[in-house]
């Protein structure tokens, strides 16, 4: 399809296509973006276009999937949206305040139980803790992969034993019966 007969059906498309938009967003702004967004992705990819298949489903294709794809990453950014003047103390952290005090307990207690392992369990697993894949552990230490691998589920395995000891009243009857035996 030449770049002219393209733009032309593109052009055709334009209401089709702002109204699925509209219907998508709710929104006169948000469908205006929209179908910004998937005009740009059909001229950007015109060369993706197969002769002879539907061109407009081709196009809704892009803005439902540009929809979606928007979506999605609002919801990540978990931003709370409010329209009235006030938006300045709504999105504002300042105002929040972090208190790790009890993160910080928990990770000294696990810091503690962890120095209880064995010297040939801790090593490997504190390696694995901070970050370090198990060939570079292997590599660091002079020890097989598959002995640190094992290493570190034993040291797992025994800072479960040893959490659930700590905290047996925290855990349920049922699976202190089948882990802290």
């Amino acid at each position: 399809m030449s770049e002219l007969d393209f733009n032309k059906n593109l052009e055709q498309c334009t209401t089709t296509l702002k109204s699925f938009a509209f219907n998508l967003t709710k929104n006169d702004e948000e469908a205006e973006d929209l179908l910004q967004d998937t005009a740009y992705k059909a001229i950007v990819n015109r060369d993706k276009f197969r002769a002879g298949t539907n061109f407009k489903a081709w196009l809704f294709t892009i803005m439902k999937n540009t929809f979606i794809n928007n979506y999605r990453r609002k919801v990540r950014r978990n931003t709370v949206m409010d329209n009235t003047d006030n938006n300045f103390f709504i999105n504002s952290s300042k105002s929040i305040v972090n208190n790790d005090a009890d993160s910080m307990i928990l990770l000294e207690e696990l810091n503690g139980l962890i120095d209880t392992l064995d010297d040939n369990l801790r090593e490997p697993f504190r390696m694995h803790f901070y970050g370090y894949k198990y060939q570079e552990i292997a590599d660091k230490t002079n020890i097989p992969l598959g002995t640190v691998k094992s290493r570190i589920f034993i040291a797992r395995n025994e800072l479960k034993k040893l959490l659930a000891k700590n905290y047996i009243e925290s855990f349920p009857e049922e699976y202190c019966k089948k882990k802290c035996a």
